[in-house]
């Protein structure tokens, strides 16, 4: 299946023909004039023509100068932001990332389709990106590794290379036989225009039949999509670039990975990096019950009700093997 365009144009240089290129591709996130392949091997490097789409959800925030702020705004604000970081951490982390539990086709859909608002590109690319970054864990091939390229390409430059755009469908061909996820990851744009569009709606609609709640289309716009993505990205990238360098280590791995309960807080568990190293196949990744971990809990509570199942637990030599290096350093 060809999931990429490839050898169909002929080769244009100049700045014109790649920003026409980077256009299409925000439409279009498996075209490829020259070939997905040709531009994974190009070299890492910082290109402003990328920043556009940052540069557009961070001015966004800044609209709330015009529209102003009311509870309701916020509180929307907040409650999308843990839904969707949920949808990034349990579903585009520890399911497509990891298979850490199993789902039905359509819950798979429904959570792809969920973290496509967080606007941090379709599943099938996320997942793609991270398996890579666990096989070279802090190596020279570890695509956003804060020990090898430093903190701020790390956190975010990484995601300005065109090095870094195409998907990797040869790394998640167990994602990649579902065309609705391949729809979702090419066309990633489609269900954050949508979601936006929502948000206006429901705000326009507040401002019409519930005016006691003082928000309006574009106040609801501007508070639960633009300030509440924006921080929600920083949140996700922060263990990127803090997770292997803050924190402690329980587990000797092969890399940096680092425990911390401040990120674990803002990221509704994935701050528990280290153990997450240590096992990255489990479901959970605060190992103990002090290690909060909203995202498990969360996950527990949809196996109860049958949304998923077969959730993958931490075996029990690797907590025989934390009880060692405990008594080791007691």
């Amino acid at each position: 299946m060809a999931l990429s365009h490839s050898g169909n144009l002929p080769h244009q240089g100049g700045i014109v023909a790649r920003t026409a290129a980077t256009i299409l591709q925000w439409f279009d996130s498996d075209y490829f004039p020259e070939g997905a392949d040709v531009v994974r091997k190009r070299p890492d490097r910082f290109e402003w023509r990328r920043c556009f789409p940052f540069a557009f959800l961070h001015l966004g925030c800044a609209a709330v100068c015009w529209v102003g702020w009311s509870w309701t705004a916020v509180l929307a604000a907040a409650f999308l932001y843990a839904l969707r970081m949920f949808a990034i951490t349990g579903f585009y982390h520890r399911y497509f990332s990891h298979r850490a539990f199993k789902t039905s086709r359509f819950a798979q859909f429904l959570f792809a389709a969920l973290g496509n608002t967080a606007v941090q590109r379709g599943a099938l690319w996320w997942a793609s990106v991270h398996r890579h970054h666990h096989r070279h864990s802090d190596q020279e091939a570890d695509t956003h590794s804060p020990i090898v390229s430093g903190f701020w390409w790390s956190h975010i430059g990484w995601m300005t290379s065109s090095k870094n755009f195409p998907t990797d469908y040869g790394a998640i061909r167990d994602l990649a036989r579902f065309p609705e996820l391949v729809f979702l990851n090419r066309f990633d744009l489609v269900v954050p225009a949508f979601f936006a569009a929502v948000l206006y709606g429901a705000g326009e609609a507040c401002r019409a039949w519930l005016p006691q709640l003082g928000t309006s289309g574009p106040q609801l716009l501007v508070w639960g999509f633009f300030v509440s993505t924006v921080i929600l990205l920083h949140g996700t990238l922060m263990i990127n670039s803090m997770a292997h360098v803050f924190g402690s280590r329980r587990f000797k791995t092969d890399d940096h990975s680092r425990n911390s309960l401040l990120l674990a807080l803002i990221t509704l568990g994935e701050g528990w990096h280290n153990n997450h190293h240590r096992f990255m196949g489990s479901v959970r990744q605060g190992f103990y019950w002090w290690e909060i971990d909203i995202t498990y809990s969360i996950l527990k509570l949809l196996s109860w009700c049958g949304v998923i199942w077969d959730l993958r637990p931490v075996p029990e030599q690797v907590y025989a093997e934390a009880a060692a290096l405990r008594s080791e350093t007691a």
